[in-house]
């Protein structure tokens, strides 16, 4: 049981939440959201014990399960041995008894060995190695690196080692933030079977919609400088929270007409013989007078890409025996397609294997190392980067309204501020230092230069990363509404399932096609194994 009293929590400017008291029961599988800024970063340091609170305390059990963000602690262990850190009893009692077997042999030390293999033996110590393993493979950490230093390693691996260490030893409770941040399609489908099975209690933040409806079992939601906690997944939540404000407006609209009827009789009758009824009915005017309601902080942008007058050819794009290596690393090699007007579609894969690469050479960010890339007739592209500083110099000392403006010439005033709005950005927002941006204000701003900008296919690498789940919901609308051609890389099945039609599939054995949408190769993908 995680238990909170009495939370509350300020930055300057605002609070964040207050008075939070409420309970995660085990056995249940909470997702804890809200949008980018609600504080659910905060709420999280200050349950796993990294942030103290302004006010409040609290209460969890002793074996927690924490998955780690900061890799460089680890980087010269073994990553097996990072696995099995994750069960502090066992790890310090292995270390002990591997420092006494050095030393010379006394009576002492060999009760205390004694003692040792006891913990060692209560924690199941003796296949520790053995479900380490298991869990790295399940991840989808190969064999080859589990007993190589962590800095040998990729660093996407590292990250999953690291899930493994949060997992590992039975925890009574799991508190992981963004754990498929670093996990391809078929880690993240192992994870969600582990954590339905898993009997614990499990906190977890993610932005992905589609793990938040798999695994969860209540929603604790942050609005209104609270905690609101919803039974059922992250669409129960939102279907549930969406008829609960329905209900508060007809409501208030109601009152507001009822108010409306007893002034009219007040205004009427106040200097009449009526004066008695005339009290009764101020007096219900001031029953009815809607209370001061905290607002919620629920905000989805709203992102439309509208393709230029000019409508591209039929072949958008054409890439004829492309190849790329870096070193002696052969990325991609020989692929050949065409980009047809209208293609929807979805890039996926495991990571590390050449998804971005292949985008940078279709937008022509980058040229391949043999082969060609050819845009058809009229077809313009707008790129979305992985790493967003390729779209916007941190060092800049622009302000989003000039820095917007500069992406389109000629581009009205109100244009760019209505853009801004779209995105979030209101009022003095859009004056903020375009250095100053977090990374999901950043994501929110390149896209509002794409919704300026002249194309008609639009290139997306991993867009999702950094938006919270109203702002992926927004863009996976607008992705399926728009009417030119899309390609987009992204491990999110919420956001593919909306908008692609055809795959490109990144394998250890080379590319492959699917001419269908993401559940129709996944069911076919299910049909052979």
């Amino acid at each position: 049981m995680i238990t909170l009293d009495q939370i509350s929590m300020s930055i300057p400017g605002r609070t964040l939440f207050e008075d939070v008291s409420c309970g995660f029961s085990p056995g249940n599988r909470y997702g804890l959201t809200g949008p980018n800024g609600a504080g659910k970063t905060t709420l999280f340091g200050i349950i796993t014990g990294k942030r103290e609170p302004t006010k409040g305390s609290v209460a969890k059990p002793k074996r927690v399960g924490i998955l780690r963000q900061d890799i460089h602690e680890f980087l010269d262990l073994t990553t097996i041995n990072v696995v099995i850190q994750g069960n502090t009893r066992l790890w310090k009692a292995l270390q002990e008894r591997d420092r006494l077997y050095e030393v010379e042999m006394t009576d002492e030390v060999g009760i205390k060995l004694g003692e040792l293999e006891m913990i060692v033996a209560e924690e199941d110590g003796y296949m520790a190695e053995s479900n380490a393993e298991t869990l790295l493979l399940g991840i989808g950490v190969p064999a080859q690196y589990h007993h190589r230093l962590m800095k040998e390693i990729p660093q996407d691996m590292q990250f999953r080692a690291l899930l493994c260490q949060a997992l590992f030893g039975e925890p009574e409770a799991l508190l992981l933030d963004e754990p498929t941040n670093h996990l391809d399609m078929t880690s993240i489908g192992w994870l969600e079977q582990f954590l339905r099975q898993y009997r614990g209690t499990l906190v977890v933040v993610s932005h992905d919609r589609h793990f938040l409806n798999a695994v969860t079992t209540h929603i604790a939601d942050i609005d209104y400088e609270t905690v609101i906690i919803y039974p059922g997944n992250y669409d129960d939540m939102v279907e549930t929270k969406t008829a609960v404000r329905d209900r508060a407006t007809e409501d208030a609209k109601s009152k507001e007409k009822k108010i409306a009827q007893l002034q009219e009789f007040v205004s009427k009758f106040r200097s009449g013989t009526r004066a008695s009824q005339v009290q009764s009915r101020l007096r219900e005017m001031e029953r009815l007078q809607p209370q001061e309601q905290k607002k919620s902080n629920i905000q989805r942008p709203y992102i439309r890409f509208v393709p230029c007058e000019k409508q591209s050819g039929k072949i958008v794009l054409t890439a004829k025996d492309i190849a790329k290596a870096y070193g002696n690393h052969q990325v991609i090699k020989g692929f050949s397609f065409e980009v047809h007007r209208g293609d929807k579609i979805a890039v996926i894969g495991n990571n590390g294997l050449g998804k971005t690469t292949l985008l940078k050479m279709l937008a022509g960010v980058l040229p391949p190392d043999h082969g060609t890339v050819e845009l058809g007739h009229n077809a313009l592209i707008s790129y979305f980067a992985q790493n967003h500083e390729e779209s916007i110099d941190k060092k800049d000392p622009s302000n989003l309204f000039d820095w917007l403006k500069a992406r389109k010439s000629n581009v009205y005033d109100t244009e760019a501020r209505s853009v801004l709005g779209k995105m979030l950005f209101g009022g003095d927002d859009a004056f903020k230092r375009v250095s100053n941006l977090s990374g999901g204000e950043t994501a929110r701003l390149i896209i509002g230069g794409m919704m300026l900008a002249d194309h008609n296919l639009i290139i997306l690498d991993e867009p999702n990363n950094h938006l919270d789940l109203e702002a992926v919901s927004a863009l996976g609308w607008a992705l399926d509404e728009y009417k030119g051609t899309a390609i987009v890389a992204s491990h999110d099945r919420d956001l593919l399932d909306r908008f692609a039609k055809k795959l490109i599939i990144f394998t250890d054995k080379g590319i492959e096609f699917f001419d269908g949408p993401l559940e129709e190769y996944l069911a076919v993908q299910k049909s052979k194994s």
